[in-house]
């Protein structure tokens, strides 16, 4: 296992902001020096689009109908596209590992980052958990006699979890050319879906889902409404800075520092493109081919094509779409497993978190994301279904998946909002500073302030307030399920916070006391 030489640094430069960035932590020197910079544009664009393009939510918004494309078009301008010129602005000012966190920790100090980095790490490994779910319910799919119990679905999603956490222990290069290949696969997937419902139109089909302006529009009834779909639309466009937490690990050869900053804006840039249009490809397919109905089930997406296309091609788009999310796993554990990586380094958390193995890559890191999931999993799909006694398995398996995810939203909003936090702190810090370091004019970094914020609030009550399957949990059950899990979470967060920075500033007074 690979060592970190671990330097002491006075606890006073360690928590003092600095809009320039000239008081770096010990994990953006230290990675820069042990991990190979590898990370070209298409690498990052794979891993944008693994993190964030979950086809998934397209069928769960489709059953607002066509008011599906006037949230994801509300939701890319007024939360989606602010956040990623936060991004890209904070990105390009410092690009370095542990994104979200080191931000935070350069505008508001070591308590809101490691609470922050907690927040932003915590939906990765709830995504974990989806990401099996979703292969579960493929595989019920395919035959409705498999997985009728919901232990075994537990265990076909820890098997996925352990897959994914065992490929993403190898050789990063190698991991990430595989990457490649499967965004390129689920690409394929995309235009196969978009193409069923031009193909289902052509044969003189009607449109199963109504598309005429009345059903457009928002409905803010609170029992009938479509007012849920903004949060889950939300959750389709979270994770914009995650590829970021490898700002370190970026390919910095050749023209150095510009070829960094165009890798992190190009992969922004193409990334957002490819993330907008193939959700409004599926959405449109799921529509036209399966109706609202295709929120009933993830596998709509495979009845999509097979009812248009055929069989043979709806098996292609169920077996790209499965590699997806295994895949995904294994990008997930990598891109997340950074910010216990660099909490280590910076004795946020023990030093043991931050250790590699011979292929460097956070082992410690990964394994122990694998465990936690692995225990939530355990207690979801092994314990709660026999003490409670809830629905059948087909709607436990609908049930957990919603709620792992609507708690994902509220968390994962949480800590986005403090994209706008630090873009905001850092002007007020230094305005002349920040000027001469933005790359978007004034103008439009505070629209995208103010928008990101409002629309970052607007989704948290919105999930909080309004259950994406009423159906199953009513909007009375669904606040306090979802507001217990995401209160719990902060709860934790906070303490680990107060831990942490105590046992950092108890370990720099140490070290100071025995230099």
């Amino acid at each position: 296992m690979a060592t970190i030489e671990w330097r002491t640094r006075d606890i006073d430069q360690q928590n003092t902001p600095d809009v320039r960035g000239s008081e770096a932590l010990v994990s953006e020197e230290y990675v820069v020096k042990t991990m190979p910079p590898i990370l070209g544009k298409f690498d990052m664009v794979a891993i944008y689009l693994l993190i964030i393009f979950f086809s998934t939510n397209a069928a769960t918004a489709a059953g607002g109908g066509a008011a599906a494309f006037t949230y994801l078009f509300i939701g890319a301008i007024a939360f989606f596209i602010p956040c990623v010129i936060a991004t890209a602005q904070l990105g390009v000012m410092f690009p370095n590992e542990g994104s979200l966190y080191n931000w935070t920790h350069k505008a508001l100090g070591g308590y809101w980052s490691f609470f922050i980095a907690f927040c932003a790490w915590f939906p990765g490994v709830l995504v974990l958990i989806t990401c099996g779910d979703v292969i579960a319910s493929y595989l019920n799919g395919m035959n409705p006699n498999w997985l009728t119990q919901p232990w075994q679905q537990g265990v076909v999603i820890i098997l996925v979890i352990l897959i994914g956490t065992v490929f993403a222990l190898q050789r990063f290069r190698t991991v990430q050319n595989s990457f490649n290949i499967v965004v390129i696969l689920t690409l394929v997937a995309v235009f196969l879906i978009g193409a069923a419902g031009v193909v289902w139109l052509l044969k003189g089909n009607h449109s199963v889902a109504d598309f005429s302006l009345p059903n457009w529009g928002i409905n803010w009834n609170p029992t009938t409404g479509n007012i849920s779909l903004f949060g889950l639309v939300t959750l389709a466009y979270l994770g914009i800075e995650s590829p970021l937490n490898m700002g370190g690990e970026i390919d910095s050869s050749g023209v150095g520092e510009k070829r960094k900053r165009k890798i992190i804006t190009g992969h922004l840039l193409w990334g957002t493109v490819l993330v907008i249009g193939g959700y409004f490809t599926v959405a449109f397919g799921l529509l036209t081919v399966v109706g609202p109905n295709a929120a009933n089930t993830t596998y709509s997406l495979v009845n999509t094509v097979s009812t248009a296309l055929g069989p043979i091609l709806g098996f292609v788009t169920a077996i790209c779409l499965m590699m997806y999310f295994v895949f995904s796993t294994s990008a997930y554990s990598l891109t997340f497993a950074r910010l216990l990586l660099v909490a280590g380094i910076d004795q946020r958390l023990p030093m043991r978190i931050g250790r590699l193995n011979k292929n460097r890559v956070p082992a410690a890191a990964i394994n122990f994301e694998a465990a936690v999931a692995i225990l939530i999993t355990a207690i979801m799909f092994f314990v709660i279904p026999y003490v409670t006694h809830l629905n059948t398995p087909a709607n436990l398996s609908t049930q957990i998946y919603n709620i792992t995810l609507a708690s994902t939203t509220l968390v994962w909003a949480i800590s986005t909002m403090f994209l706008f936090v630090n873009l905001f702190r850092f002007y007020q810090r230094d305005p002349k500073s920040f000027r001469l370091q933005r790359i978007f004019p004034m103008p439009v970094i505070w629209t995208a302030i103010t928008l990101g914020t409002l629309a970052s609030i607007t989704a948290i009550v919105g999930t909080l307030f309004f259950s994406w399957i009423p159906t199953l949990i009513s909007n009375g059950q669904w606040w306090y399920i979802i507001g217990g899990l995401t209160l719990a979470c902060l709860i934790i967060a906070a303490v680990g916070s107060m831990l942490a920075s105590s046992e950092a500033a108890w370990q720099n007074l140490k070290e100071a006391e025995n230099g």
